[in-house]
């Protein structure tokens, strides 16, 4: 059975929150992206926040409504 996407937004945003120090958010989009990561996946921004504070506040924020962004699997990429 397929999980809510909203439930699996969600749990993606609790795991990230717990973990806030392995992301980071674009500061073209707001999306919330891998350390590691030099360019943002979908804006192609190379301008991030890294604080924790702030990698906590996006997922919540992210984990608590709809997507709202077209991603590359949206476009069958």
């Amino acid at each position: 059975m397929a999980q809510n996407p909203s439930n699996n937004r969600a749990e993606t945003a609790a795991k990230i929150a717990a973990n806030p120090q392995s992301y980071k958010v674009c500061e073209g989009c707001d999306s919330i992206v891998g350390a590691n990561a030099a360019l943002c996946p979908n804006c192609h921004s190379y301008r991030f926040e890294t604080s924790a504070r702030r990698v906590i506040e996006q997922a919540n924020l992210l984990g608590a409504r709809d997507q709202k962004s077209v991603t590359a699997e949206d476009l069958g990429s």
